[in-house]
């Protein structure tokens, strides 16, 4: 025993494995007793004995494997891990235990089957087992089998798959061995207990005595239902109900229907073997069938009928067969052989089930007219073929055929039809048979039901009886609302004998026994195909032809409340349509009628109806009117009553009065009686009459209106259309399409017969009144709404312009909803809910889609075109399918019936030539278009072949293939698509771009669907092959797929497919599912019509039901998670072929419509679990140096669940474009989805630091623009941004600081600027000093700098961790070896040393002395005096003025904004920042605080107290009267607090304006910010008034500063200028918003504006600059606001003036003079509108003063002709505006005679007065009409004659010489001969002297005004001098002498420079007015204007000079100020000490 104590020690699993039994024994004991003890079921105990579980099993000693087992057993049913041992420890069991003789092994093996079938494991162990049943031992044999009967017993046949079992038991039966024959016996019956009849067919071959036993055995068996009594371990709350129920009292019958489910009804079918029958039948099959004898053809289909006899047949192309036999039922003359074919068919559609379903559609027609046979037995065979043929395929897809034969003349069709439609809704649901189908199916059986035939009517009301019972009442009684009370018993009746699907079949043999558990699949077919359906029905009306008896429009039934309820209150449902009862009214003769009416009208009003006298008539109306207001509705005789109003003189009323009241009288009746068709029918007629009427037009329409409303609109408007266009007056005509559109607005759309219309339209779309066209085409407009796109097909063959206007139409209606119906809803809604309206709704779309007058093009199709197509050579073939395309062209919509077409098309989709295929593919596109939803019934023999093509090897015939997949899914939907083998078929063949791409394509449908086929399940097994893959692409998209199927079919589903994988396999897949579960999406929610979006077919699939669902559920198709988690190595590269292939496969409105809904949804406490992973380091920590793609693909599957799919896709693209296109989007949805943004915000700032490591500086920049926004947005709403998105982003932010461009790293700054408004500045602080540790000089430069304004803003308290600690850290940067770093250090520790004083030397402690010299000599330079640091926590949330240089790159360059709001944008930061500028001021500067307050405000406002105001301290003011006149020059930009004074003072604008034209870029952009922000606030605006000149000259005067000095400056950033003149330009359109100050302008200042902003349009060093386009276009935008706000007298003065000075100047470019021309041009567009607003006499003087200087020969010597062509226009527009009278405007001007405009004008005049009639004589043209003033020759002479006079008489000779002067200057060609020839020669002699010392003076005259430097040519040119003299209008271009004046001027303005007095000159008179008066009246140029603006400036000057200010800075803007004396600052003054003592005695 020595050798015992050996073992003894070993451990027990050590034990286990030894080699003798005992220790074997020994050790399994310990085993059971270990794997009894240990809890914890995933101890790591137990994964030991993984590998020896085996062993226990099969030990070779009887004694241990008893043992064994024992422990095996414990083992199975403890371990968690034990399912890993199934398939060995069953094989063990079943080989080497069940052949063992103890009776207590066997029963453990058993028991270890079932303890794994029990954990999940239950079909690797029925694998074992049915190996086991092929063992040559019996034994082994038998306890297999008994086992099997076990399990089935306890887990029931859903566990145990009874398949395979039932396929090995007919062997089992021939055993020659008893023992297995018995035990097969018990398992038979056993079975039979579970699926009862089902297991008949398989076992039908067993030997007759067995089968008699078995029956004998089956007939004992109870009745009840089995139970499961046994539970898996996934079933546990199963099993509680279970043993609760036990518990009890048995079998309580509560849990019986329970359990009932449990038990899934097992389809005999599934349990048969296939059958392949098309290779057996006869070779000669298909010539016999043609054959001429009836006997051969009888042989031919006695030979199928043997075949399909089989009950299960494999499926195959059974086209031809299908083919054939048709031909026989619908052609063949012998019945029998119609009857023997019908059989045929009946066995191929039970053989085949659904694979028979793509041939359905071709039969079902040819079998119902069949119908027509009288012969019982054909009758029957058709029955039962067309009954079997039924379960092949739905209701849905045969509806169409069956609706068509119901139309049918011959009875027995009407009968057998009806009856078929019966014992077809018997195997229907509610769900299967939806409102869309029972409405055309109730409409065709009412016309059965009302049929003249017997058997019809019987069978109609049998149909409609089923068609209640399955759908209820709900469902079907608003069909009938028709229906008498008598049929409607009887459909009662009928529906209570019906049986539903189980029970008996009437009309149908008794025989049919066969088809029993045939219908045992309708289950199936209506739990899965239900769901389905109704999905298809809701979402995507398919082909739902409305029947046209609905169409017939219904009037409701108002009285009779006996009739509704008879329909059991149900019927009188809330509906629009033709649900309402009709009141049937026969027509009345006229004395009846009469009677009747006498019988409730007074006695005088009947006599007066046809009274000759109209008064009397109006009389008998009134009291008509007041009979029928107080009549009751039951007793108004509304037929009696109308046909009264219609009697002599009826509609033929001349009296307008009258009949308005009758119209009046007719709209009463109708809405307050019963009012029918036949009453309507008697008035509508006049009324369309007088629609068109001016005076009764109204009354008409109320009155149609209101019939509308009692008779349906549908049956209404059809009359009243009619009614119009059969008549001529246009008028009417138009007016009642007018009429119709705003009724379908009120009524809604439902009912409408589209079709009868659109023939009217086009009838009066080529109507020649132009009225009637345009109602046709708003007529269109509002059907649009409810049509959808659908509407335009209709009207395709227009002519191109008409296309063009309904397009246009069409085009304004995009995008909105068709209103909610307010009319034709009240009246009818008693009880019900309005679930009928949807239906209505949802199918209008479609139904205009049915209506589309569809082509037969069947014929065309003829047997030559399909051999040609299938030629053998190729060039035949494709010109049989070019004659295909252009038949399907030509006949746009076509039938479904296309005959041969599908076959031949099919065999050309695999032809050698692929350009054929890609033309197959593109033709069978196009008939997916023309033929509409009907494609659905060619999906299976021409759709399925499609996604073959699919696997071709070429990538654009691919392509082509998708694109014509998606063109056909758009017309069926999937479910057709999805049903039977079909697509899983596809999926098998292992072809990798087949897979690809039928993956990407159900990845893309599947998500959209609400339902689909349980056939979705047969992908499953080849969807777990394609994840493995051996292409990498194949096994991504299956992985993109995964979610989707499971979204379908659930994980419980697709896990326990996996159970025939491979072990390997299996774990791979699982992994990948659980992956997939979490990224489920939910299914999208069903539509609601709430949400539906009218206006496209494209129907509600999409729409969300709430907003919940639209986060949550809907949307989930675009955001499909992504769980292209696995496998990172290819992605980015993969994905752009993918992105590739996604364009392609999008032809229609997909692309749209995937994009609609919002980008980001909202995971509730997603972020918050995203935190929780990442503390708790589920995921990694965002911290790198750079990404690595493990970070990348952790983001993208944290954003795949909470990002729209399609922007996923667009972030983590390869291609940097689709980046940018993100960000775009991002961008857009900003506003929108605030809250979106928010919740998914630590992963958008995650994804923005991935985009700092590219490349890409556009996609920087555009992520830097948003992350602008973005932060606005946030601190808008307030939010804070928590650490992890703060830790995870700002560093990444940091970085970037350091870019080399500038225009990023002042972005960055802006950013973190904005940052501080969320988020605290001290932890920035901490961020901000990391940065400066930075390698990067840049970036440590622009860190120090940062944290210098984060401490001047926020004080020492940001400081962090200490000041001390920070400012050390600071100040090591003294020492650094760039200078960039060093400056920007010392100069944060000089703002430090300003905020905190002295003691920043303490906390900095010791530097090295050189260190601390440059620190020293820093602070002595700044020399600020240190002022109390400012009381702001970080959290006030501060802007800083730092910054102001981040907004160039704010110009964004987005083409559909409009420029002025691009500008607005600019703007904001300034604002902010001149908002809290107030809040620090004393670091600022100090500004004594009386010049803070708003005084006018504070006057006005005595009860408040504004908390701001402090305790006013009584200031020393006597020092400011000493006048300073030349202040120290020091540089500092000033800030005056705009915002706190209001700008109410004068003085403070004036001020401020002096600062808009600094020579300070930053000083001068403040200030013009400040003027926006006033100007932008209405009830600021107005303090501006008064300033406009002043201010624009500022303006101008920048801009030539920026012109001359800014642009040729290479230092300056140029970013800065376009800063600048972004704000001057932005604020000048502010000003031209407001017209009431744009018209202050006046015409120098507009010359001069004019003038800058066109040299700037021209300036071509702007265009080279970044943003350089986005200013011009912004100026060109201002250029309109000023043409079109400022007064346009003086800017019309202006440009005239500025072409005159244009033209003058010669370094001039030409391009300015067109400008100014092209200005000009417009103001004479806007003539028309403005000449009454306009002083013409100033307007002409303007253009006479121009003539002058430029006579008609100088202007055409002009290199161009604008110039004489502008003028001319000008001229020939205001003569044309002012008629004659323009002569009268003349009186400004002082000599007339000097211009040729008076002669011009009158030339102009008279021209027009010719065209109008007064032909002249031509001849006088030539010489007189150039004299005449007015008219003729004698007019002349008269002139002349006058002048003459006034010579000869002794006072007026002077005057009068001086008119002839002018006369003949005027008209040098003028003949003066004839009046001197009469005189004296003293007086010829004298007339000539005269006019000769005229002509001396006046030239010399104009010599001394040239010499005075103001002559002509100078006035007004402005030359850019580089000193930038403020005076436009001096300089000399002649290179004439100036004068002293000019000088004087210049010197006076560098005085004011240097800050020197100007007011000694004041007194001298300038030296111009000293001279003679000019010759030319000059216009007021800008510089005249500063004398008087400036001296404000002065003043205001003045009492800012104690602010020490840079007078240079503040000069240098070039405003010449003049000093007003110093006693009016002191009155200034004084008044501002009085008011301060005014408020503050009032707030005492």
């Amino acid at each position: 025993m020595g050798d015992d104590s050996e073992w003894m020690k070993l451990p027990i699993d050590q034990k286990c494995e030894h080699k003798l039994w005992k220790a074997r024994l020994n050790g399994y004991e310990e085993a059971l007793k270990l794997f009894q003890k240990i809890d914890d079921e995933k101890s790591p105990e137990w994964s030991k004995y993984l590998g020896l579980i085996k062993k226990f099993v099969t030990d070779s000693n009887a004694v241990a494997q008893l043992k064994g087992l024992e422990a095996a057993l414990a083992y199975v049913e403890n371990a968690h891990i034990a399912g890993k041992t199934t398939g060995e420890v069953a094989s063990g069991v079943v080989n080497k235990v069940f052949n063992q003789p103890k009776a207590r092994a066997k029963e453990l093996g058993l028991d270890i089957c079932l303890m794994y079938i029990e954990i999940e494991k239950g079909e690797a162990v029925q694998e074992e087992l049915l190996k086991g049943l092929d063992n040559k031992n019996p034994k082994i044999i038998v306890a297999c089998i008994e086992t099997l009967r076990k399990a089935l017993s306890e887990f029931g046949s859903k566990i145990i798959s009874l398949k395979p079992i039932i396929k090995v038991l007919p062997k089992l039966f021939e055993s020659r061995e008893k023992a297995v024959r018995d035990e097969a016996k018990l398992l038979a019956v056993e079975i039979y207990r579970w699926i009862r009849d089902a297991l008949r067919p398989p076992l039908q071959n067993i030997n007759s005595v067995q089968l008699k036993e078995l029956e004998e055995e089956w007939v004992k068996v109870s009745s009840a239902a089995p139970k499961q009594t046994r539970f898996l371990r996934s079933q546990q709350e199963l099993k509680a109900k279970f043993e609760q129920q036990q518990a009890a009292g048995g079998d309580a019958d509560g849990g019986g229907d329970d359990e009932e489910e449990a038990v899934p009804q097992v389809d005999a079918y599934e349990l048969l073997e296939a059958v392949e029958i098309l290779s057996k039948l006869p070779k000669d099959f298909y010539e016999k069938i043609e054959a001429k004898k009836w006997q051969e053809r009888k042989e031919a289909l006695e030979a199928v009928e043997v075949l399909v006899k089989n009950p299960k047949l494999e499926s195959g192309d059974y086209a031809d067969l299908v083919k054939v036999l048709k031909k026989v039922i619908g052609k063949d003359t012998n019945v029998m052989l119609v009857a023997l074919a019908a059989k045929c068919l009946a066995g191929l559609a039970s053989g085949l089930r659904k694979k028979f379903g793509q041939y359905a559609g071709h039969v079902v027609p040819t079998i119902l007219e069949k119908f027509k046979e009288k012969k019982p037995q054909v009758v029957q065979a058709l029955q039962e073929a067309i009954d079997a043929i039924f379960l092949t395929t739905t209701l849905q897809n045969i509806s169409e055929d069956v609706l068509a034969v119901m139309d049918n003349k011959n009875p027995t069709i009407k009968q057998q039809t009806s009856l078929f439609i019966a014992r077809s809704f018997r195997h229907c649901t509610p769900s299967t048979l939806p409102k869309s189908l029972l409405k055309p199916f109730c409409a065709a059986l009412l016309k059965h039901i009302n049929d003249s035939a017997p058997e019809v009517r019987d069978a109609g009301f049998e149909a409609l009886g089923t068609a209640l019972k399955v759908a209820g009442e709900k469902a079907v009684n608003p069909f009938l609302a028709d229906v008498d009370k008598l049929k409607l018993d009887r459909i009662k009746e009928c529906a209570e004998k019906v049986e539903l699907v189980y029970g008996k079949k009437t009309g149908v043999a008794a025989e049919k026994k066969e088809s029993k558990p045939v219908t045992g699949k309708a289950p199936g077919l209506s739990g899965t195909g239900g769901d389905k359906e109704t999905k298809d029905a809701a979402s995507k009306p398919g082909p739902l032809k409305k029947a046209p008896a609905v169409k017939s429009g219904v009037p409701p039934k108002k009285g009779k409340p006996a009739a509704a309820a008879g329909m059991g209150g149900a019927g009188a449902k809330g509906k629009k349509g033709p649900e309402t009862k009709e009141i049937f009214e026969s027509e009345l003769s006229i004395e009846v009628c009469e009677e009747k009416a006498a019988a409730v009208l007074p006695a005088s009003c009947i006599q007066q109806l046809d009274s000759g006298n109209w008064k009397e008539r109006l009389a008998c109306m009134e009291e008509f009117q007041k009979a029928v207001e107080l009549m009751e509705r039951s007793e108004m005789p509304c037929q009696a009553l109308v046909r009264m109003l219609a009697k002599k003189p009826g509609w033929k009323e001349t009296n307008f009065q009258v009949m308005q009241m009758k119209l009046h009288i007719v709209a009463l009746i109708a809405q307050k009686g019963n009012f029918s068709k036949t009453s309507a029918q008697v008035v509508l007629d006049g009324l369309v009459d007088k629609v068109g009427d001016v005076k009764c037009g109204s009354n008409a329409k109320e009155a149609m209106t209101a019939i509308a409303e009692a008779c349906q609109l549908p049956w209404t408007a059809e009359q009243v259309v009619a009614m119009a266009f059969s008549q001529k007056n246009p008028k009417n005509q138009s007016e009642t399409l007018n009429w119709l559109s705003n009724a379908i607005k009120e009524f809604g759309f439902s009912g409408l017969n589209v079709k009868a219309f659109i023939s009217n339209v086009k009838t009066a779309l080529a109507a020649t009144n132009p009225a009637v066209r345009t109602s046709a085409i708003t007529l269109l407009g509002v059907m649009y709404l409810y049509v959808g796109p659908p509407l335009r097909m209709f009207f395709e063959d227009e002519k191109p312009a008409l296309l063009s206007q309904i397009d246009a139409e069409f085009e304004k209606m995009q995008g909105q909803t068709a209103p909610a119906p307010t009319r034709g809803i009240s009246r009818h809604s008693a009880v019900g809910g309005d679930d009928g309206e949807e239906e209505e709704q949802e199918d209008v779309g479609n139904d205009v889609v049915d209506l589309l007058p569809r082509t037969d093009i069947s014929d065309k199709i003829t047997a030559e075109l399909v051999s040609k197509i299938g030629d053998k050579t190729w060039k035949v073939r494709k010109e049989g399918l070019d004659e295909v395309t252009s038949i399907i062209n030509d006949a746009k919509f076509i039938q479904p019936n296309i005959g041969e077409l599908p076959a031949a098309l099919k065999s050309r989709l695999n032809d050698s030539n692929k350009i054929l295929v890609q033309q197959t593919l593109s033709i069978l596109q196009q008939l997916a278009t023309a033929m509409g939803p009907n494609i659905k019934q060619h999906v299976k023999n021409l759709g399925i072949p499609v996604i073959t093509v699919l696997g071709d090897s070429k990538n654009n015939v691919r392509a082509a293939a998708l694109a014509t997949v998606n063109a056909w899914a758009e017309q069926t939907g999937m479910k057709e698509w999805l049903e039977g083998e079909d697509l899983s078929e596809e999926l098998k063949k292992e072809n990798p771009f087949l897979r690809q791409e039928l993956l990407g394509w159900l990845a893309e449908k599947l998500p959209t669907l609400r339902s689909v086929p349980s056939d979705l399940l047969l992908c499953v097994p080849h969807l777990y092959s394609c994840l493995e893959d051996r292409n990498g692409d194949v096994r991504k998209k299956a992985q993109d797929a995964l979610p989707f199927f499971m979204m379908h079919l659930g994980f419980e589903k697709m896990a326990k497919a996996t159970s025939k994988l491979k072990p390997t396999s299996k774990d791979q897949v699982l992994a990948m599912l659980e992956k997939a579960k979490a990224n489920m999406p939910a299914k999208p929610a069903p539509a609601k019509p709430s949400s539906r979006v009218v206006g496209g077919a494209a129907s509600a699939k999409f729409q969300p039901a709430s907003v919940l669902a639209e986060d949550l559920g809907s949307n989930t198709m675009e955001s499909k998670p992504d769980p292209k988690k696995a496998k990172v190595g290819g992605a980015s590269s993969k994905a752009k072929g993918v992105q590739g292939k996604k364009v392609l496969s999008k032809p229609n409105l997909k692309e749209d419509d995937d994009k609609s809904g919002p980008i980001f949804i909202i995971v509730p406490n997603g972020k918050e679990q995203r935190m929780k992973d990442e503390k708790g380091l589920k995921v990694l920590k965002w911290n790198f140096t750079t990404p690595r793609d493990e970070y990348i693909e952790q983001l993208k599957t944290q954003m795949s669940s909470c990002v729209a799919k399609w922007l996923q896709d667009e972030m983590f693209h390869a291609d940097f474009q689709h980046h940018n296109k993100a960000l775009a989007v991002m961008i857009e949805h900003l506003e929108s989805e605030k809250d979106g943004v928010i919740s998914c915000l630590d992963l958008i700032l995650k994804w923005l630091t991935l985009r700092f490591f590219d490349t890409n500086t556009s996609v920087l920049m555009k992520a830097l623009e948003y992350l602008k926004l973005l932060f606005s947005l946030l601190s808008q709403e307030e939010y804070h941004l928590t650490e992890n998105e703060a830790s995870s982003f700002i560093p990444y932010l940091i970085l970037k600081v350091g870019e080399p461009k500038d225009v990023i790293r002042k972005d960055v700054r802006a950013i973190l600027n904005r940052m501080c408004l969320i988020y605290p500045a001290s932890k920035m602080f901490t961020f901000v000093m990391e940065g400066t540790k930075s390698k990067n000089s840049k970036q440590r430069a622009e860190c120090l700098e940062e944290l210098g304004c984060l401490v001047e803003s926020y004080g020492m308290n940001v400081c962090q961790p200490t000041p001390g600690k920070a400012l050390k850290e600071m100040a090591t940067h003294i020492g650094d070896r760039d200078n960039t770093v060093r400056n920007a250090a010392l100069n944060t520790i000089v703002t430090v040393y300003n905020v905190h004083g002295d003691q920043v030397f303490k906390l900095i402690g010791n530097l090295s002395e050189k260190d601390m010299s440059m620190l020293e000599e820093r602070i002595k330079r700044s020399a600020k005096r240190p002022s109390a640091a400012p009381v702001r926590q970080a959290e006030e949330k501060p802007q800083r003025t730092q910054n102001i240089s981040a907004n160039a790159s704010m110009l964004r360059k987005g083409p559909a904004e409009d420029m002025s709001s691009k500008l607005k944008i600019m703007y904001r930061t300034y604002r902010i920042q001149n908002r809290n500028m107030s809040s620090h001021s004393e670091t600022t500067h100090a500004v004594p605080r009386e010049f803070q307050l708003d005084l006018d405000e504070i006057e006005n406002d005595n009860s408040t107290v504004r908390c701001e105001m402090p305790a006013l301290v009584q200031h020393k003011l006597d020092d400011i009267f000493e006048p300073v006149l030349i202040p120290e020059p020091k540089i500092r930009a000033v800030s005056p607090h705009f915002d706190d004074m209001h700008s109410n003072t004068a003085s403070t604008i004036n001020f401020v304006i002096s600062q808009v034209a600094s020579g300070d870029i930053n000083t001068s952009v403040q200030a013009l910010a400040q003027i926006d922000e006033v100007l932008r606030q209405e009830d600021k605006a107005e303090a501006m008034s008064g300033h406009i000149d002043q201010f624009l000259i500022a303006t101008f005067m920048q801009l030539r500063l920026i012109y001359n000095t800014h642009m040729a400056d290479e230092k300056l950033d140029k970013d800065e200028i376009v800063k600048l003149y972004s704000c001057i330009i932005g604020s000048m359109i502010s000003l031209f918003q407001i017209e009431s100050l744009a018209r202050e302008a006046s015409t120098g200042v507009l010359k001069d504006l004019m003038h800058g902003l066109i040299t700037l349009m021209l300036d071509s060093r702007v265009e080279d600059l970044e943003e350089g386009e986005q200013v011009i276009r912004s100026v060109n935008l201002l250029v309109v606001k000023v043409l079109e706000k400022s007064d346009q007298t003086n800017i019309l003065s202006a440009l005239l003036v500025l072409l005159q000075d244009s033209l003058l100047a010669t370094a001039s470019s030409p391009k300015f003079s067109e400008l100014v021309m092209k200005c000009l041009w417009r103001m004479v567009r806007l003539l028309p509108e403005t000449i009454n607003s306009i002083n013409l006499d100033r307007i002409l003087l303007d253009i006479h003063i121009f003539m002058k200087v430029f006579p008609k020969e100088k202007l055409k010597q002009c290199k161009s002709e604008f110039p004489i062509r502008t003028l001319k226009t000008l001229l020939h527009t205001l003569c044309k505006l002012k008629g004659p009278k323009i002569l009268d405007h003349l009186t400004m001007i002082d000599n007339k005679n000097e211009s040729e405009l008076e002669a011009h004008l009158c030339r102009v005049m008279k021209h027009s007065m010719d065209q109008t009639g007064n032909k002249a004589d031509k001849d006088t043209e030539k010489g007189a009409s150039r004299i005449e003033e007015k008219a003729s020759k004698a007019k002349v002479n008269d002139i002349l004659a006058e002048i003459f006079k006034k010579i000869g008489s002794k006072e007026n000779t002077k005057e009068g010489l001086a008119e002839l002067y002018e006369y003949k200057k005027k008209y040098s060609d003028a003949d003066i001969e004839p009046f001197l020839k009469n005189s004296s020669q003293f007086f010829q002699s004298y007339v000539e002297r005269g006019l000769r010392l005229i002509e001396t003076e006046r030239e010399g005259k104009g010599r001394i005004a040239a010499s005075t430097g103001i002559s002509p040519q100078m006035e007004g040119t402005c030359v850019p001098a580089s000193t930038h003299t403020v005076s436009s209008s001096i300089g000399n271009t002649n290179g004439e002498e100036v004068g002293p004046s000019v000088y004087l001027e210049r010197l006076k303005i560098l005085r004011q420079r240097c800050g020197l007095d100007n007011a000694k000159q004041e007194d001298r008179p300038p030296l111009t007015s000293l001279l003679s008066k000019p010759a030319l009246p000059t216009v007021a140029s800008s510089t005249d204007m500063l004398h008087s603006k400036l001296s404000q400036l002065r003043e205001s000057r003045e009492q800012y000079q104690h602010l020490d200010l840079d007078s240079n800075q503040t000069h240098s803007s070039g405003i010449g100020t003049t000093l007003a004396s110093p006693s009016s600052a002191a009155a200034n003054i004084d008044d501002l000490k009085k008011r301060l003592e005014r408020i503050k005695s009032s707030r005492k």
